[in-house]
C-alpha cells in the first residue's frame, strides 16, 4: 500500500501479495447455542489459519492455506465443568484461491473454507475518515454433520463499510474501517436430511489493517445468527469473535529436536522418541500405560510425564497437539473414542501440570489410521497404543 500518494487525513487500503510470503492466523469464537428459543450451550472455537502465496500476476495473489478448527463446550448452567477442558480437534480444511488488490476473491466452489468470502473489499480510491462504501460478499458453511447437505452453503449479503480512523490495537495504531452486514432470506430446499427455510442475522466488525504488510493485522466480531429449519426446530448463535496475524519465529526442526533428544537421554526416559513432522517436533509416547480398554492412566505414568512437563516448560512460546492413537483392535468408532480419550488424560496431566494452559492445548484422537508398527503381532499393537505430543509451529 502507497500511503505517501494519499490526501492529508485519507487512506488507500490496497492488498499485497508477494510470492513466497507466508503468514499465519489465529482465530477465537466465543459463542453461545440456542435450540428452540432455550440455551444450549456455550462453545469456544480455535481456528489455526496457515496460508502462502504462491503465485501473483497483475496484483492479483493465488493462495494456499490450511484450515484447522477445533472446539471445547462450556457449560451455561449451574452445574461447571470445572478447570477448562483443552481443545478437540474438529476439522481441517485445504483451500486454494484468488485475491486481487481491492481484495475480491476468486475460489472453486467445492471449498469450504474460508467461510467469509469478498470482505474486505476495498473501492480503490483515496478514503476520508467517516467515508463509507458498499460490496456484496458471501458466507460459505459446512452443514453436513449438522443437517447433511453436502455441498458448500452459500449466504449472500451486503458488506457496508466505514473508514473510522486510526484505532489501537495492543499497544499499536491501525487504520481501521467497520464492517456490517444484515441476513435475512428465505432460501430454497436443498437435498438433505434438514435444511434452512429462514436464515437471519447480522455482523459487526472492526479491522485493523497493517499498511505495510497490505493485509489485516486483526479484526474484532460481535455476530448472532438465527436458523429457522425444514423441521420445525430453530437454533441460532450469538457470540463474539477475533483473529490476528501470528508472528511466531520459524522453528529450527531439527536443532529443537536434537537438544529434547539429548534431554531424554540426560533425564533417562525409556519408551519416548522424538522427530520432525511438517506440524512441528513430536514426542512419541511409545508405552504410555492405562487400564486395558480404558483412559485410566496407571498410577506410575506420571513420573514419566512429569519429565515431559519439564522439557515442555522451555518451549512456552509455542502451542502442542495432544494425538492418541491405538492397535488395530475392535470397532473403528470404538478405536476413535479410546485414542480421543486417552490423549485427553494426557492433555489434562500436562495442563495441571502447568506445562500449557488449556487454551494452548488441542487434543486429537486418531484411532488406529497412524500405525508405527505392524498390528499383526504382540510387540506390534503395544507400539501403536501410543500417545503423541507435538510442539507446533503456531
Amino acid at each position: 500500500m502507497v500511503l505517501s500518494l494519499c490526501p492529508a487525513g485519507a487512506e488507500e487500503f490496497l492488498y499485497k501479495h508477494e510470492v513466497g510470503n507466508k503468514y499465519r492466523i489465529l482465530s477465537t469464537v466465543n459463542e453461545d447455542v440456542y435450540i428452540d428459543h432455550m440455551p444450549s450451550h456455550r462453545a469456544e472455537i480455535l481456528n489455526r489459519i496457515a496460508v502462502e502465496i504462491i503465485a501473483e500476476s497483475d496484483g492479483k495473489g493465488t493462495h494456499r492455506a490450511v484450515f484447522q478448527t477445533s472446539e471445547r463446550a462450556v457449560s451455561t448452567g449451574a452445574r461447571s465443568l470445572g478447570t477448562p477442558a483443552s481443545f478437540q480437534w474438529a476439522k481441517e480444511y485445504e483451500s486454494e484461491f484468488d485475491r486481487d488488490p481491492l481484495g475480491r476473491m476468486t475460489i472453486d466452489r467445492k471449498y469450504f473454507m474460508p467461510v467469509v468470502r469478498d470482505v474486505p473489499v476495498f473501492p480503490g480510491k483515496d478514503l476520508k475518515q467517516g467515508e463509507q462504501w458498499s460490496y456484496e460478499g458471501h458466507e460459505v458453511h459446512d452443514f453436513r454433520d449438522n443437517f447433511g447437505i453436502q455441498d458448500p452453503y452459500l449466504i449472500p449479503f451486503t458488506a457496508n463499510y466505514v473508514y473510522l480512523g486510526p484505532r489501537e490495537w495492543k499497544g499499536r495504531s491501525y487504520p481501521a474501517f467497520s464492517v456490517s452486514y444484515q441476513i435475512n432470506i428465505e432460501p430454497s430446499a436443498v437435498r438433505a436430511r434438514i435444511w434452512p427455510k429462514r436464515i437471519s442475522g447480522a455482523s459487526n466488525q472492526t479491522v485493523f489493517w497493517d499498511s505495510e504488510m497490505g493485509q489485516f493485522a486483526a479484526y474484532t466480531e460481535e455476530f448472532s445468527y438465527r436458523f429457522e429449519l425444514s423441521n420445525g426446530r430453530t437454533i441460532e448463535y450469538r457470540g463474539k469473535a477475533e483473529a490476528e496475524i501470528v508472528e511466531s519465529q520459524l522453528m529450527d526442526k531439527r536443532q529443537i529436536a536434537e537438544e529434547i533428544a539429548g534431554e531424554l537421554r540426560r533425564l533417562d526416559i525409556t519408551g519416548v522418541s522424538v522427530r520432525v513432522v511438517d506440524e512441528g517436533i513430536t514426542l512419541s509416547l511409545d508405552n504410555i500405560q492405562f487400564q486395558a480398554d480404558t483412559a485410566i492412566m496407571l498410577p506410575g505414568e506420571r513420573e514419566k510425564l512429569n519429565k515431559i512437563v519439564d522439557i515442555l516448560k522451555r518451549y512456552q512460546e509455542r502451542d502442542i497437539l495432544v494425538g492418541g492413537h491405538t492397535a488395530l483392535a475392535g470397532t473403528a468408532d470404538g478405536r476413535m473414542k479410546l485414542s480421543s480419550e486417552r490423549a485427553s488424560v494426557v492433555a489434562g496431566y500436562l495442563i495441571e501440570q502447568g506445562a500449557r494452559t488449556p487454551d494452548r492445548v488441542v487434543v486429537r484422537g486418531y484411532g488406529a489410521e497412524r500405525p508405527i508398527a505392524d498390528n499383526r503381532t504382540e510387540e506390534g499393537m503395544r507400539r501403536n497404543r501410543r500417545v503423541e505430543i507435538t510442539i507446533l509451529e503456531n
